[in-house]
């Protein structure tokens, strides 16, 4: 009776299914310790990626219940016809994606697409190393270019780069990683797929409507709109159409980027860890960049590291191929990590462990060919 009770205690099952955000929670409480909140603590978060978050998860989330995604789904599978080539296909629109509106939004918008082409077409076997490649996409496919990924645009902004030396700087990693994806997405096996021919209708105005809200989520991205617009625009469309929608956003993954914001800011702010970091840099800024990002992240390691060095193509390339790695090397990463763990709530140690063989394996080879050819 009491192991019984103790297995569906409602506390534990929080804990399981929301490790990664309890994990941020404890890191940031510590650096509290060492850094007493301030008001600094309000600079650390970055208001318009958990805005353009919190949008795109519910206008998802949304189009989702209307069945969208399943109909997309249909089209690739009868197009593509194969795994290997659905895959491929599943993962370079996530590369191209992230090239377009960065990593996190590209996850966001093409995950529950990779779900839906897998469960359609019974290639759920397949699913943790498809929604890592679409991961390990998203976090390489935006290093060409300056908007491409977060901490494309604070250095490109900081260091005033021209964007054709830039772009000079990212070509050999981004060549890479094309291959280097390429490669495995073909060890797929090469076998047909199916999908149920099941009739799937829209209603016109939901489509359209969800589908415009997800385009002003998108724009937000490129500041064409302020960012707090969204915060009205979209709690307003899904009360409207779909309640359901909003209560369905994950507001965990949304809590987990704020204490890592924190313990991110917190960190930058310890003398010690200063010290450190200005002192690696000096020996190896590219080696040490990618590092730094394993601990706490690129975007939070591109702000701090710059303050330390002036060798920006190391720290640029340091800290996109650094998004590789561990699991919090990329905060994108937490958004792959919590998709695949919403649908295989009982193969998270499965799921991880396919995506360090697969991510250190990236790092482990952009790390080593870019050392050689610096």
């Amino acid at each position: 009776m009491a192991n019984g009770a103790a297995k569906s205690s409602p506390v534990l099952g929080f804990i399981r299914q929301n490790t990664v955000m309890l994990i941020a929670f404890i890191a940031a409480a510590v650096t509290a310790f060492f850094v007493t909140p301030d008001g600094e603590y309000w600079g650390y978060l970055d208001f318009k990626t958990l805005t353009c978050l919190f949008c795109v998860l519910g206008t998802v989330g949304a189009l989702r219940n209307i069945r969208f995604f399943y109909l997309m789904a249909q089209s690739i599978v009868r197009l593509f016809r194969t795994a290997k080539l659905c895959t491929l296909a599943l993962v370079y629109i996530t590369f191209i994606g992230s090239m377009l509106i960065a990593n996190d939004m590209a996850l966001l918008t093409f995950l529950p697409l990779g779900y839906f082409v897998l469960s359609a077409s019974g290639g759920k076997k397949r699913m943790a190393f498809t929604f890592v490649m679409q991961n390990i996409a998203a976090n390489l496919g935006g290093m060409l270019t300056p908007f491409g990924n977060p901490q494309n645009l604070y250095l490109y902004s900081k260091f005033n780069i021209p964007t054709g030396e830039f772009m000079r700087i990212m070509a050999p990693p981004f060549g890479l990683a094309v291959v280097l994806i390429t490669v495995c997405c073909l060890c797929v096996p090469n076998e047909p797929i199916t999908v149920p021919d099941e009739p799937v209708r829209l209603d016109r105005t939901r489509t359209v409507v969800y589908l415009a809200a997800f385009v002003y989520s998108i724009v937000i991205v490129f500041r064409a709109v302020p960012y707090w617009t969204g915060l009205i625009v979209v709690p307003l469309v899904l009360l409207i159409f779909d309640r359901r929608a909003l209560l369905q956003i994950d507001y965990p993954l949304l809590l987990t980027f704020v204490f890592f914001f924190i313990f991110a800011g917190n960190m930058s702010r310890i003398p010690a860890v200063s010290r450190l970091f200005s002192g690696l840099l000096q020996k190896n800024t590219l080696l040490f960049s990618v590092l730094s990002c394993q601990v706490i992240s690129n975007v939070p390691s591109a702000i701090l590291l710059s303050r330390f060095t002036s060798d920006y193509p190391a720290l640029l390339v340091g800290v996109n191929i650094g998004g590789t790695g561990t699991l919090i090397a990329s905060l994108a990463s937490l958004i792959t990590f919590r998709e695949y763990s919403f649908h295989n709530p009982d193969k998270k140690l499965y799921y991880i462990g396919i995506f360090s063989a697969l991510n250190f394996g990236f790092l482990a080879v952009m790390t080593a060919f870019m050392l050689l050819i610096s």
